[in-house]
């Protein structure tokens, strides 16, 4: 039996001040697929890092390029997807940063894939500069998570609650 999936789309304008209403329309969603509201906090935080990427590094040179924001949702799993048509990423530079370091030294920014990946379950990009960058972020519904990754999430978590 074929299973059904929903789909959802929503497109704004590349600017902060639309991040809200972003969030909001994929907490809406998390929360009818069933997430406790910590897993939709996380899919939220996930996405909202996602499209905060786009609006600073994506459309350096044209402000307010669109964000386009494809949610699928079944049983099985929840899947989040921000696109562009910004100039893109070399995914060979991504490094992975050592949190502890990173925390001592209270640095800003710079983190934003890391959450995503800690964050989610499965994640994807997609790099087309100028025509088409996605990140697919999937959190399944039923699946648990190790005790690290839960430690991880915790910590990210608690650091974004404070952040300004």
């Amino acid at each position: 039996m074929k299973q059904l999936s929903e789909k959802y789309k929503i497109t704004t304008p590349s600017k902060s001040a639309n991040l809200e209403i972003i969030r909001d329309f994929v907490g809406k969603l998390a929360r009818r697929a069933g997430f406790s509201e910590d897993h939709v906090n996380k899919i939220q935080l996930a996405t909202d890092e996602a499209c905060t990427n786009v609006v600073k590094h994506a459309y350096k040179n044209v402000p307010a390029g669109p964000i386009e924001v494809d949610v699928t949702l079944n049983r099985e799993k929840f899947v989040v997807t921000v696109s562009d048509k910004g100039i893109g990423f070399d995914l060979n530079n991504l490094v992975q940063p050592n949190m502890v370091e990173y925390l001592n030294q209270y640095k800003k920014g710079g983190l934003g894939i890391h959450l995503i990946q800690t964050l989610m379950d499965e994640v994807v990009f997609k790099v087309n500069p100028f025509h088409k960058n996605s990140v697919k972020m999937v959190k399944y519904i039923h699946r648990s998570e190790s005790a690290d990754k839960l430690r991880q999430q915790e910590m990210i978590m608690e650091r974004t609650k404070n952040r300004g």
